[in-house]
């Protein structure tokens, strides 16, 4: 496996206090290497009006480093083999992972299938039979470790190959009762992670595993979800990436099937065996890539951009979310001055990045 050379400054970097992978991807982009971008953080912070972010020593980097290796585990930079290209096409890619098992599970179609942690046991053993057949064919299934759906979905396809998605270290087994299964993904399957070793799972990580979850998958499979769940923020995800989403029906007395019967009904494709799955991505002829336009600005010198367009970028800026396509439009500027502007602004915690390539002021 190959590594960026620079791979202390990368994470020093994203581990940056403030620093997203948006902004980890713009600065790389502005500075060639991630050494420039670590000494360009407090002059860009002071342009945003904002306070210098605290930036991540050289020694907090290694430490973590040996603490990857110690779990047998491996990064995956993004713009280097072997991370994911399904993955790198979306927007807000991890710019860092860790990961840990057969890599070359990466290589082979993905489809994730997600649903219920309260899972029926109807569900349950439709998801395992699914994950099992899928694996048949070939593509590797991918979930996230949870409870219900995503442990029978990781059983399914074990030997197969199956692929999780932790929201915790990838050192930390969640939930405890899924201790032994995670050993085994590590061992036979592949298991991924994006938070640092020793982090233990929040409420505010799961969000961010299913970005991965549907990122790295050519379609997700919710088998049984109940409104408002986090299946259906993954089933979201995937369409908003551009990837196939389909859903299992269910009975309308069950409340758990209540979000699947919801999503074919605004247009998911019904699932019904591991064929219907393969042709559903088959439609996608093998293009997968984000519909949000990322831009990739040019070098340019700060004081080329005068005060009173950092000022405009700023008003046209608020509280509710906008594309970053309109403040361009609207801005009559450049993409790469217009960056620069967010950037700046980003740095100095002043601006929080939405889904969508969507932005706001904080607060």
């Amino acid at each position: 496996m190959s590594a960026p050379d620079d791979l202390i400054d990368r994470l020093r970097l994203i581990r940056t206090s403030g620093i997203g992978p948006n902004a980890h991807r713009q600065l790389l982009l502005r500075f060639g290497s991630a050494e420039a971008a670590l000494a360009a953080i407090p002059n860009l912070a002071r342009r945003g009006d904002g306070q210098v972010p605290a930036i991540c020593s050289k020694d907090a980097a290694q430490r973590e480093i040996e603490a990857v290796e110690r779990a047998g585990a491996h990064y995956l930079a993004l713009g280097h083999a072997p991370y994911p290209r399904s993955l790198a096409e979306t927007g807000g890619a991890p710019p860092l992972l860790t990961a840990k098992g057969n890599l070359a599970l990466l290589d082979r179609p993905m489809v994730a299938i997600v649903g219920a942690r309260n899972a029926s046991a109807a569900a349950c053993r439709f998801a395992r039979g699914l994950a099992h057949d899928l694996g048949e064919e070939g593509i590797s299934v991918v979930s996230g470790l949870a409870r219900g759906i995503d442990s029978a979905a990781h059983d399914g396809s074990i030997v197969s190959g199956t692929i999780a998605v932790i929201a915790g270290g990838i050192d930390i087994a969640y939930p405890p009762e899924n201790e032994a299964r995670q050993k085994d993904i590590g061992e036979r399957g592949l298991l991924i992670a994006e938070m640092p070793p020793g982090t233990e799972p929040r409420a505010r990580h799961f969000p961010y595993r299913n970005r991965i979850i549907a990122g790295l998958a050519a379609g997700t499979v919710v088998v049984e979800a109940a409104p408002q769940s986090g299946s259906l923020i993954t089933a979201r995800l995937a369409a908003e990436a551009g990837r196939e989403v389909m859903a299992v029906p269910g009975s309308p007395l069950d409340p758990r099937a209540q979000g699947c019967n919801q999503l074919i009904r605004d247009g998911a494709t019904l699932i019904q065996t591991a064929a219907d799955v393969i042709e559903a991505i088959s439609n996608l002829n093998g293009k997968v890539a984000s519909p949000s336009r990322s831009y990739e600005p040019q070098p340019l010198a700060q004081e080329d951009l005068e005060l009173d367009f950092r000022s405009r970028v700023e008003e046209l800026l608020g509280p509710s979310p906008v594309p970053v396509d309109e403040i361009l439009r609207l801005s009559g500027g450049e993409p790469g001055a217009v960056q620069l502007v967010l950037l700046e602004l980003d740095l100095a915690g002043r601006l929080d990045r939405h889904a969508g390539n969507k932005v706001s002021l904080t607060g």
